[in-house]
Formats: C-alpha cells, sequence, structure tokens
C-alpha cells in the first residue's frame, strides 16, 4: 500500500482497533487460476504468534480455498472515509490552489492462509466469531441455540480460515499534509454532514 510518512499509522494498538472496527473485510490470494477475493468478517487473536491470528470460514462451493496459492495471500480492512472538497480549505480563500480529496483510513495485513476441515476447530471458529457479533446484543444468540443436527449440516457447507499476519501496512490520511486551517475546515465540514461515515472521519481528524 502506497503510504507517505504522515500518513503511516504503525502503532499496533490502534492498527488493532482498526481491524476490529472494519468488522467485514477482504481475503485477497494469488493463484495458479488468478487474483481470488472474498468478503468475509474475521475474529482478530492478537495474542496468537507475533503478529496476531485472523479466523473465518468461507463456502465450501468457493473456488478460492482450493486454488493453488502463490505466495502471501493479503487481507484488507477498510476504516471510515470521506470526499473532502476543497471548498473546505481555508487556503482556496488565499490562492485558489487546491483540488478535492479523500481521507480514509485502511490496514493491509499479509501472511499465510490455512484452510482447514476439522469439525472441532471449524465449531470453535463459527462459534468465536459469531459470540464476538452477538456480544453487545441485549439477547445474544448462540450457536449451541439452533438444533445440534441443522448445526453439523450448516459445518458441512464451509470450510475455516486461519490466517496468520506476517506483517501490517496501516495508513491514516486525514489530512495530515494540510495546514491548520485547512484541517479546521475539513473538520468544520464533516461534522456538518448527514452522512455518518463523514462524521466518523471528522473525529478521527480530531
Amino acid at each position: 500500500m502506497y503510504t507517505p510518512p504522515a500518513f503511516l499509522e504503525d502503532d499496533p494498538t490502534i492498527l488493532h482497533k482498526m481491524m476490529r472496527e472494519a468488522r467485514l473485510a477482504t481475503l485477497i490470494t494469488a493463484t495458479t487460476e488468478g487474483l481470488l477475493a472474498t468478503p468475509l468478517p474475521l475474529l482478530l487473536m492478537d495474542s496468537e504468534e507475533e503478529h496476531g491470528v485472523l479466523y473465518g470460514h468461507l463456502a465450501r462451493a468457493n473456488p478460492q480455498w482450493k486454488a493453488t496459492p502463490l505466495g502471501e495471500a493479503l487481507v484488507t480492512f477498510a476504516g471510515p472515509n470521506a470526499y473532502v472538497t476543497p471548498s473546505w480549505y481555508a487556503t482556496k480563500q488565499e490562492h485558489g490552489r487546491v483540488v478535492p480529496t479523500w481521507n480514509y483510513a485502511a490496514v493491509h495485513v499479509y501472511g499465510e492462509a490455512e484452510f482447514f476441515e476439522d469439525e472441532v476447530r471449524l465449531r470453535e471458529a463459527v462459534t468465536r466469531l459469531t459470540d464476538l457479533h452477538e456480544g453487545t446484543r441485549r439477547k445474544p444468540w448462540s450457536v449451541s441455540d439452533a438444533p445440534e443436527k441443522f448445526i453439523q449440516g450448516q459445518l458441512k457447507g464451509i470450510v475455516g480460515l486461519r490466517f496468520r499476519i506476517t506483517r501490517v501496512e496501516g495508513k491514516m490520511k486525514m489530512s495530515q499534509n494540510r495546514s491548520e486551517a485547512d484541517r479546521r475546515g475539513v473538520v468544520d465540514g464533516l461534522t456538518a454532514s448527514d452522512l455518518e461515515a463523514d462524521r466518523s472521519v471528522a473525529a478521527l481528524m480530531r
């Protein structure tokens, strides 16, 4: 990922927070059949291995898990993003030499994708991922709420993913290359937006 020094984010705590808040990631693999990509919810276990491990699952019918990989795999996480109009820049009034841009947060992680079919491991991965997203609900749903035979049948239709992270790239492009006055203008503009994503970017900029 192209990352000018001003936009570099390499604090592990912030990167892990960005990965968890992204909720949906994209698994990308280069294979003998070409590039393959699948959007996936993933569970980050940052206490495993040196850089952490991601867990998830794919549909068994998805050809990505069977394709022979070429080199390392990539998982991308997209954070809050927003269009930035040059009309918000103080420097627009000074000289007019300004153009639109896009502010965004992103994390790219590289590593080894292991696909597994073992039912015990698969059930554990599905349960942990479910518990993560049900945990904030007033009445959380549990995998054990469904009939056992039904769950066994569902597990036969998926394969597990264990992604061992070997390196991480983080980018937080939040107008750090603009003057303080320009940044204030962008924050004010995004804060006044009707779009929640715009307001989220404004919060990050602060």
